[in-house]
């Protein structure tokens, strides 16, 4: 067999083989294959598109390319939940406690953010002394004993995807809904989870601003998951306004901690509850949606919820005392305000936009290697939909730079529209496939 033969048969449009794929796969990860022939096939089928067939053979040879994590060991079903990324995105914060609380196990692998998106574990490096540097053996212990584990995504682990994506970061071959779903579900399956369920954003903060590709993407994966015997179910969810009103590491931990004393945003709850759903259903603890939400609501007004959280961030050597009080988390030196330039509703906040801001203000990484400001963000004063008077804080700025603090409030300012019309409100939860 022979690569040159591959990229030839893709480049004339033919479907490629599993046999085909697993070669390239197998023989990319071994630097057998050069970069510029794996470049080939990537915009190969970044214009030919690939079959189902081929989607799916693509998927579970990135999978197979390294370890497959055994969690036999834990007791239950485990469930994992994955996102396509957004602003102000903190739901695993709140939600795999409280899906903890309600007894199922959640067994998580996450990555730090890139971009304007914010990674999972850099939020819950503002818990002082917070890690994830769990061994293999410590992460299946402590989701056997209190519930959650989150761990870094190893070298280890689908490597092959790890490889693949930084060549199509750099050859323009990213948004190819085949290799992004490959991408998505290759980790997911190799995590070793039994059941799945996939927030896949949409909207100007999200990767697939529109609805339709947002909605293909999903049935993509869901079918990849079906396919490799994994209970899989996705949520097409709004990102064309931050998600509640915190953006940036520890104000982001701070408002997950409200929600779980039952004080968060009308608009993160909904996602949490709807969510956490699927994930009772899936894992076999409730029997409807309506049941799923009761148990939910019931894990936050007891507080069951809080205290799996705090017993978590315990576990993996956070100090869980921050969780009762969240002033012990990084704090902005400075705090100021937006003031609305004129009165009317917000009839847009451009997400992406208020994304870069907290970028600006060192909240964000640029590059892998960039080192991020867990203390700074922003906090919306108003969301679409809302009235503003002139002068009223449209947001309040935290930053450690007042040169940054300019820049990100000047930037904010430019994403916002203000209108004398009231906008019409889109729903949170556009369809959930399940």
């Amino acid at each position: 067999m022979r690569m040159y033969d591959i990229i030839m048969k893709k480049r004339n449009g033919a479907e490629l083989t599993a046999e085909e794929i697993r070669f390239f796969v197998e023989g990319y990860t071994k630097g057998e294959i050069p970069d510029y022939q794996a470049s080939a096939l990537m915009m190969a089928i970044y214009f030919r598109k690939m079959t189902r067939r081929e989607t799916a053979a693509l998927t579970m040879a990135m999978a197979h390319s390294g370890d497959m994590l055994d969690l036999s060991a834990v007791r239950g079903i485990k469930v994992d939940k994955h996102s396509t990324g957004g602003v102000g995105d903190k739901t695993s914060l709140a939600l795999a406690p409280m899906a903890a609380a309600c007894g199922i196990p959640v067994a998580k692998m996450s990555g730090r953010g890139l971009g304007h998106t914010g990674g999972t574990i850099d939020k819950l490096e503002s818990f002082p002394g917070f890690t994830t540097a769990l061994t293999r053996e410590q992460f299946i212990e402590n989701v056997n004993r209190i519930g959650i584990a989150i761990m870094g995504q190893t070298a280890e682990l689908a490597p092959a995807d790890k490889k693949l994506y930084a060549l199509r970061d750099v050859t323009a071959t990213v948004d190819n809904m085949s290799l992004i779903a490959s991408s998505i579900m290759s980790k997911k399956l190799a995590a070793g989870a039994d059941a799945i369920v996939l927030d896949v954003k949409t909207g100007s903060g999200a990767f697939m601003k529109k609805e339709t590709d947002a909605r293909a993407l999903a049935e993509e994966m869901v079918q990849i998951g079906r396919d490799a015997g994994r209970r899989t179910s996705a949520v097409i969810s709004d990102m064309d306004q931050p998600l509640g009103y915190a953006v940036g590491n520890a104000l982001e931990v701070k408002e997950a901690i409200a929600a779980l004393r039952g004080e968060g945003p009308a608009d993160f709850m909904e996602l949490c509850d709807t969510l956490g759903s699927q994930m009772l259903l899936a894992g076999g603890r409730a029997q409807s949606r309506e049941e799923a939400r009761g148990m939910l609501k019931e894990a936050v007004r007891t507080g069951s919820a809080l205290k799996k959280l705090a017993e978590f961030v315990e576990a993996q050597g956070g100090n869980p005392a921050a969780v009762y009080d969240t002033e012990l988390l990084p704090k902005a030196r400075l705090v100021q305000s937006v003031p609305a330039p004129k009165s009317g509703y917000v009839n847009r906040i451009a997400c992406d936009e208020v994304g870069i801001c907290s970028l600006i203000l060192g909240g964000g990484r640029e590059t892998k290697e960039s080192g991020i400001d867990l203390s700074v963000g922003l906090v919306l004063g108003k969301k679409v939909g809302d009235w503003v008077e002139k002068g009223e804080p449209l947001a309040m700025i935290h930053a450690n730079d007042p040169g940054r603090a300019d820049a990100a409030r000047k930037r904010f300012l430019l994403a916002c529209e203000i209108s004398e019309t009231e906008p019409v409100k889109r729903p949170l939860i556009r369809d959930i496939l399940s």
